[in-house]
């Protein structure tokens, strides 16, 4: 496979721009991989799709206000989009404008906050440390702004709703830089409606980074690889997931960050335990799924990790096919937009 055969024509009217009014008010196309077929559906509809002994799996992680505006020694404006805590108040980061921010440069982002370019590395981005002494975390949170995707055009982009809305009502753990757009969909009604039926859910944590969403540079896509993210299982979830693959019970995956994290600890260590470390698993073309059985998730960008993975898991002529008929069906695209559930 080719990075041409993920590639889709999708009308820029169909990428959702804001949340529905209510989170639950989505709709959900199920692609049935038994008898390749497509339902539509909505997303309300997902409590039914459940079987008693399913393990619902969702990722916790919490979107922080990673991006900053600023300014140069020069006065000129600044954003910096924080990527990776390399060490304590040194990260590496995205700038724009980015070309004349060289080593020692500055940026004052507040009076409490600012930052100095330590490197600037080939691929663009660049190494800060910030000013210690500092409560960095509280002054983030002040000061920062949702960093919503690229394609969400508005000119208040990242204020206001977005910080409650870009964010599952399950999010506990502080990390990651975007949201696991597929948990958005979830309402405390929907969980109830859940557990009114019998299934078992368990949370585990991946700090959704940059690496989800670096564009695919492979053309052969057996060298494309995805760049680690942290993750951490509990000693809970660890019991739930295991006690599930031990009894055959089909495990649902909330995400393609969760998957990720799921197939990662079947590869690598053949069961699921309570760990902390960085999955640096790529799902690629010939792929085997080992670790769930059924995935919820958002629709991606064309020619993309995600969509690999997803087509790699529903099989890539159905998927492709799920993918034309949402376009012509008016399926709203991407964050904030409807979902799919691969059975």
């Amino acid at each position: 496979m080719e990075l041409s055969d993920y590639d889709f024509e999708l009308p820029r009217e169909l990428v959702a721009q804001e949340p529905l009014p209510e989170r639950a008010a989505s709709r959900m196309l199920v692609v049935n991989r038994g008898r390749n077929g497509l339902t539509d559906a909505a997303f309300a509809d997902l409590p039914q799709r459940m079987r008693a002994s399913d393990l619902l799996v969702l990722n916790n992680t919490r979107v922080f206000p990673a991006r900053l505006l600023g300014r140069s020694e020069t006065g000129a404006r600044v954003e910096i989009f924080l990527v990776e805590e390399i060490e304590p108040l040194v990260w590496i980061v995205l700038a724009k404008p980015g070309r004349r921010l060289k080593p020692g440069k500055r940026v004052d982002l507040d009076e409490r906050l600012s930052a100095e370019v330590l490197e600037k590395r080939e691929d663009g981005r660049l190494v800060v440390r910030f000013d210690g002494g500092i409560q960095f975390d509280t002054v983030i949170d002040e000061i920062g702004r949702t960093p919503l995707p690229p394609y969400i055009h508005r000119d208040h982009r990242g204020q206001d709703g977005d910080r409650e809305r870009y964010q599952t009502i399950f999010a506990s753990r502080r990390g990651a830089i975007a949201a696991p757009t597929a948990g958005l969909h979830f309402s405390g009604e929907i969980f109830d409606e859940i557990a009114e039926r019998g299934v078992e859910t368990a949370e585990i944590t991946l700090h959704v980074g940059y690496g989800t969403f670096e564009p695919v540079r492979a053309v052969d896509l057996g060298g494309h690889r995805v760049a680690p993210e942290r993750f951490e299982i509990s000693e809970d979830a660890a019991a739930r997931l295991e006690k599930a693959r031990l009894e055959k019970r089909r495990i649902v995956a909330v995400g393609t960050t969760t998957t990720r994290t799921l197939e990662y600890m079947i590869e690598r260590h053949g069961h699921f335990a309570a760990t902390t470390g960085n999955a640096d698993l790529t799902i690629v073309p010939d792929g085997q799924f080992k670790a769930i059985g059924a995935l919820l998730t958002n629709f991606h960008l064309p020619q993309s990790s995600l969509l690999i993975l997803v087509a790699t898991f529903g099989g890539h002529k159905l998927i492709m096919e799920a993918y034309r008929h949402a376009v012509a069906e008016r399926y709203r695209f991407y964050s904030y937009g409807d979902c799919m559930f691969i059975e």
